[in-house]
């Protein structure tokens, strides 16, 4: 019994001893298995993967309690590259020394109760390799509570701050504690994560609760022995999965899977004290990111001499690029991107000195210095500026895309303002304007980095808008404010407020001009800090004694801030009581069209809208198109979460018919962010007073007689009051305003006097002509990085994942022509009209732009993953001679027929799984990600091997291939469609899978062989009388003919009363003599035969009240009488036919056409067309009956209804009647049934059919002449 009590003794003072709290003993070595695994793909076992696996022992060892040394040995680096099941991993042994070379040298770590604190290396030892270390010893940062089973801590990880999810679970029978930790990586609070390049693409939060395009989760599994000094990991596993779309993940995602794994081998007392060499604090656990920007993620290189080589790839580029762009060479732009981003400032300055002197390599260096992104490029424009040693052009472009492709660092930030006070930045107007705008643009990313973004960075512009206040220099006021603009600080917003009216404390008196751009500045504030900008631009929009223009662009901006229902509720209330029908006109078609968005950024505005809307129809949805108006078209779709939209605005006052301001501008959604495109715009405030209220002969109609009275009015542009701007144009890109030119009386009148008929020799265009007769060769490519987005995150293993997205586009022309006058001017520019012209001309327009995505592990020793690479080349060469001969208005042109296949634009496109090391270079790996048959191409990069798979293609294979082409015998060439696609589909994962593949559409112009060869293309254009017509008796027998046909088919066709009418008016014209206007011919020539082609000729016939035209388009050749002919009739703009016949003299078929407006008393308006055939070929009439049968069903889904019934077997006619006050009938009628819907609400009100109808006549004729 006493021994029985002993032992239970015992066991119970073993047990209280023991302990599962995670601990290290410093005098104890442990070693360890460690082994770290990473594949990306898209999880299906028939698709290619790349991946990367490190394998290695671990030995750690104490120095004191706090403070343990580590260190690898036997380490392996191995690559994959293939399918699952058929490739397997193979090791790279160059790649492994390399790392090795880094990764056995010991690091230190500090280490208590559970937790990693700081590592400690050696100053040689890469980031990369600290971030290696940081992956195995994540392992031993973990929290064990024994008191709770479940319980959850936000904590400090290798992903930064996350919260953890902790599972126990004690194996009764070892005593184990198994240990689940599950991190929620894609909501940490603070994560290791950074983006470049996107800071001009606002995020959009409501995009993101629709879906996610990157998720990621991570789980350890810890097995822990207790000990007496604690608990003893003696396995760990590690899971972190992360799934990428360029979509929404729900719709199929790339996959990256790291797994790592931790065994322990064995635990051993620790000899000999351990001694520290000196190390460097490398900082905590979490992920540390090196500088990247020379570690491309879609190239590998050797870096070694990065400056000799910038330079010899510089003049191969310049060269094979000379006459036109070699598609094939245009990513090596990217390789000299990589180089120059590693060449020191010194490097850059050796390099100019060695390329400045050669015009090629000068623009090919500073197209691409630009891409060095820090501070060695703004240190390089500095010494440029102070040299004077670029042109205007050249500062304008380099300082432009230097600025906006910099990194927006404070210090560097620092130095660009050093540009707004340089003496070169103010020696160009367009410089200047550069400098200032530029430097907005770059604080506008600076403050999306660092928030609250200091006012210092802003001082400047601030400065230079106070200064042009007090100077009141109207053109410095309006660059200022345009910077402050882009900058979009919101401590700019005081600044701003003294150029606006009713809102400044001490208003001052600025021109409209001003206040434009004072309102449009405050357009990026408005996101950052919308409530300010809803006070201001509520005030203004309130203030009905200001111009309407500066209340419009002030309710463009407050709906940029995404008002409350509030705030729309009470601009609804105060449009009930505005009397400026312009106002009232824009901001109702604004919020009708926000009403109508379907993107998420509007998710809540435009209910707001919708509601406002509702209430205000009654009385302003009848406003015409007249008044100031703003539209909005957008789409966006869940499932790919992305989408687009479209704005346009004009801005007009009651007092000119000309508009004030005209705005165009789109917007791109995608992966939760949006991204302002192109915006283009102009005011013209000069034009308008030019203008004024209203133009003598102008109808409103946009005829050509409303075109001609424009033109007379504008010829009163020197009444313009002094200098005054006459149209101001500006663009913007990502929502920056890069470039704005003003357009003033003087350049007006410099641009006139230099084209004038009068001009001698002094005038520009003169030179230009000279050197034309001596013959010009003039060529440009430009290379430009559109955008280059990047994502880094870190990973379990400690390697930084990347999502990146790359565009460049390289562009080039090329120009070579001679001419000869007879005879030559002498003394003035006005001989030109008196001679003729022979030019010869040859050359090459065109460009190739490269679109990359890749995703998976970057790092300067390897690269793994998924990328997705497409080629869109376009090319149009041509050779031409032409003869212009002015006097008798007669253009010709020769273009002899190309005898090779010319590509005028393809894309192409497929997803490899990628694998690069630095060690092997040239020998990476690109493998399709869907399996190719053994008859395709696979499109890869030069020197990279490319992986096939033994087995077959999947059963789930889409491969359609297709070519159509429209080919001409006459002319010897056609023009050909050629298509190809590789897909692997899985209903499950759509969208993603859509687009993956191989892919290649190209559009090509191909030589035919014919019987008779085509030595070239003949082509004649005539204005007046026809040289070429052929018989002058046949062409009038034919016009006769013509006529008299539409004479006879008008009688049974129309009413009795109205053909009548019509027959006579036929009659009428037999007798009247037909007036060439125009011809052209088209003929293929043969040196020995005679030219086939066709000769098109377009008569008029003068008739009171009538407009007529007839063309004939005749065949030209041997033993051919092939004919069309067209009779047009327009009259009064009430009514227009058509009879059209061709065939042999215009005989084998024939159709007609007609539309026309009437009201007769006690009836509504009404609009109808009608298309009637007497014979027609059976090709048009199968396709009449195909799209005959799509129309029941297009007809339900829009609304319609359905009646069987006959109607007339050749016709097909429709009606449009307008039913009410803002709505219309709308009847189709075909042979074999009819469609129709009441009551279609219209934008337009039903009155403009009137006008249409009552429309005076207009001289048809006398335009034309």
């Amino acid at each position: 019994m006493r021994r029985l009590l002993l032992c239970c003794l015992v066991a119970l003072t073993t047990c209280q001893s023991v302990r599962y709290e995670f601990s290290l003993n410093p005098k104890k070595t442990y070693e360890y298995r460690y082994e770290g695994l990473l594949n990306v793909g898209l999880g299906m076992s028939n698709l290619a993967e790349a991946g990367a696996k490190v394998t290695c022992k671990v030995k750690i060892m104490g120095g004191t309690s706090q403070n343990f040394l580590l260190q690898v040995s036997d380490l392996s680096f191995e690559e994959f590259n293939g399918f699952p099941g058929q490739n397997t991993f193979t090791v790279s042994p160059k790649l492994t020394r390399r790392i090795s070379a880094q990764l056995v040298k010991p690091f230190m770590f500090d280490f208590a109760n559970g937790h990693v604190g700081n590592i400690h290396a050696s100053a040689e030892i890469s980031d990369t390799v600290v971030n290696m270390v940081r992956g195995i010893l994540s392992f031993f940062h973990v929290s064990v509570k024994t008191t709770q089973s479940v319980y959850e801590l936000d904590e400090i990880g290798i992903h930064g701050m996350c919260q953890s999810n902790y599972a126990i679970r004690q194996n009764r029978t070892t005593q184990d504690m198994t240990v689940t930790q599950v991190v929620d990586v894609t909501n940490c609070r603070d994560k290791a994560a950074i983006y470049r390049g996107m800071a001009t693409a606002v995020l959009d939060d409501i995009s993101k609760q629709r879906g996610e395009s990157v998720v990621s989760t991570m789980k350890y599994v810890y097995t822990i022995k207790p000990t007496t000094e604690g608990g003893l990991i003696s396995r760990a596993h590690c899971l972190e999965q992360q799934h990428f779309s360029p979509f929404n993940v729900k719709g199929g995602s790339f996959q990256m899977q790291a797994t790592k794994e931790l065994v322990l081998l064995d635990v051993t007392d620790t000899l000999s004290a351990v001694t520290f060499t000196a190390m460097e604090d490398r900082g905590n656990i979490v992920y540390k990111f090196s500088d990247a920007t020379a570690q491309l993620p879609i190239v590998m290189q050797n870096l070694d001499g990065p400056l000799a080589k910038a330079v010899e790839l510089i003049k191969r580029l310049a060269e094979v690029n000379l006459y036109q762009i070699d598609s094939s060479t245009s990513e090596d732009t990217i390789k000299l991107y990589q180089l120059l981003r590693l060449v020191p400032y010194e490097g850059l300055e050796v390099m100019w000195k060695q390329l400045a002197g050669d015009e090629e390599h000068r623009r090919w260096f500073l197209d691409t210095v630009v891409e060095v992104s820090d501070g060695r490029i703004l240190k390089f424009l500095q010494t440029r500026f102070q040299a004077g040693d670029l042109s205007s052009s050249e500062a304008m472009q380099t300082l432009l895309l230097a600025f906006n492709h910099l990194q927006a660092l404070p210090e560097l930030l620092d130095v660009a303002k050093t540009f707004l006070s340089a003496p070169f930045s103010k020696s160009n107007v367009q410089v200047w304007h550069t400098a200032a705008l530029a430097y907005g643009s770059l604080v506008y990313k600076h403050c999306a980095y660092y928030t609250p973004c200091p006012l210092a960075a802003v001082q400047p512009l601030l400065d230079l808008a106070t200064e042009s206040l007090s100077n009141k220099n109207e053109d410095d006021m309006v660059l200022s404010l345009k910077a402050l603009g882009n900058a979009g600080h919101p401590g700019s917003i005081k600044t701003i407020m003294r150029f606006l009216p009713g809102v400044a404390a001490n208003p001052v008196d600025v021109s409209p001009r001003v206040r434009s751009a004072a309102v449009q500045s405050m357009r990026l504030i408005a996101a950052r800090d919308p409530h300010r900008i809803q006070d201001i631009t509520m005030s203004l929009f309130l203030q009905k004694d200001l111009p309407a223009e500066i209340r419009m662009l002030a309710f463009m901006v407050l709906l940029d801030t995404k008002p409350p229902m509030a705030l729309v509720s009470t601009v609804t209330a105060h449009l009930q009581e505005e009397s400026d029908l312009h106002v009232v006109s824009f901001v109702f078609s604004y919020l009708r069209s926000v009403a109508r968005s379907t993107t998420p950024d509007n998710l809540f505005l435009s209910t707001a809208c919708n509601i406002a809307v509702k209430i205000l129809a009654p009385k302003f949805g009848r406003l015409s198109y007249h008044f100031s108006k703003a539209m909005r078209i957008d789409w966006f779709n869940d499932d790919f979460l992305f989408g687009s939209a479209a704005e346009g605005f004009m801005l007009k006052n009651a007092q000119e018919i000309f508009p004030s301001e005209v705005m165009m501008k789109g917007k791109m959604y995608f992966i939760g962010r949006i991204v302002q495109l192109l915006e283009l715009g102009f005011r013209a405030d000069g034009l308008r007073d030019i203008m004024g209220s209203s133009i003598p002969g102008f109808k409103g109609d946009l005829s050509l007689s409303d075109i001609w009275a424009i033109r007379q009015q504008l010829q009163n542009w020197e009444r313009a009051a002094g200098n005054k701007t006459l149209l101001q144009v500006y663009s913007r890109a990502s929502g920056q305003e890069w470039f704005y030119a003003d357009i003033n009386k003087e350049f007006v009148r410099n641009l006139i006097d230099a084209v004038s008929p009068s001009a001698g020799r002094e005038s520009p265009a003169w030179a230009a002509m000279e050197s034309l007769q001596k013959g010009i060769s003039w060529h440009r490519t430009k290379s430009f990085l559109i955008f280059e987005a990047r994502y880094f995150q870190a990973t379990t293993l400690g390697l930084p994942l990347e999502i990146s997205k790359y565009y460049q586009a390289l562009n080039g022309v090329t120009v070579n022509a001679k001419a000869a006058i007879n005879p030559p001017p002498t003394e003035r520019l006005g001989q030109l009209l008196t001679s003729e012209i022979s030019l010869e001309t040859d050359g090459w327009v065109g460009c190739t732009k490269d679109f990359w995505l890749f995703y998976g592990v970057n790092t300067e020793f390897f690269q793994s993953g998924a990328q997705l690479k497409s080629k869109i080349p376009s090319s149009v060469p041509w050779k031409l001679s032409a003869k212009v001969n002015v006097r008798e208005r007669r253009v010709a042109l020769d273009i002899p027929l190309s005898k090779k296949e010319i590509k005028l634009v393809s894309v192409s496109s497929n997803v490899y799984a990628v694998s690069r090391n630095s060690e092997e270079p040239t020998l990476s790996k690109m493998t399709p990600m869907i399996p190719m048959g053994a008859e395709d191409v696979a499109v890869v990069r030069p020197q990279s091997t490319v992986v096939r798979p033994q087995s077959a293609a999947p059963p789930n294979t889409w491969h359609p291939r297709s070519e159509a082409c429209a080919q001409s015998n006459i002319y010897g060439a056609a023009l050909c469609v050629e298509s190809e696609m590789r897909r692997v589909y899985y209903h499950q994962e759509y969208p993603l899978y859509y687009f993956l593949g191989y892919t290649n559409v190209a559009l090509k112009a191909v030589p035919v062989k014919t019987s008779k060869v085509v030595d070239k293309i003949h082509l004649e254009f005539n204005v007046g009388k026809s040289r070429h017509p052929g018989s002058t008796q046949q062409v009038l027998g034919t016009l006769k003919r013509s006529t008299k046909d539409a004479a006879t088919h008008l009688q049974p066709s129309s009413e009795s009363s109205s053909g009548q009418l019509e027959s006579g008016r036929y009659e009428t014209m037999l007798n009247a003599t037909p007036e060439a206007v125009f011809s052209i011919r088209a003929l293929a020539m043969n040196r020995n035969l005679k030219p086939e082609g066709y000769d098109t000729v377009v008569y008029y016939t003068p008739e009171a009240r009538v407009q007529n035209t007839q063309l004939i388009v005749s065949q030209v050749g041997e033993n051919t009488n092939w004919k069309m002919c067209m009779d047009t009739v327009l009259e009064n703009h009430a009514a227009a036919k058509a009879h059209i016949r061709w065939g042999a003299e215009c005989q084998s078929f024939g159709m007609s056409l007609s539309a026309d407006t009437a009201r007769l008393p006690g009836s509504r308006p009404t609009l109808k067309a009608k298309v009637h055939w007497d014979r027609i070929p059976d090709a048009m009439m199968d396709l009449g009956r195909c799209v005959e049968t799509y129309i029941p069903g297009m007809a339900l889904l829009l609304g319609f209804k359905q009646e069987h019934q006959k109607n007339p077997m050749q016709e097909v006619s429709a009606s449009l009647v307008a039913s009410s006050a803002d709505s219309v009938d709308v009847r189709v009628q075909v042979p074999e049934y009819t469609v129709y819907r009441r009551a279609i609400s219209v934008t337009l009100p039903a009155t403009s059919l009137l006008a249409v109808q009552h429309n005076s006549t207009w001289d048809y004729a006398g335009d034309l002449q």
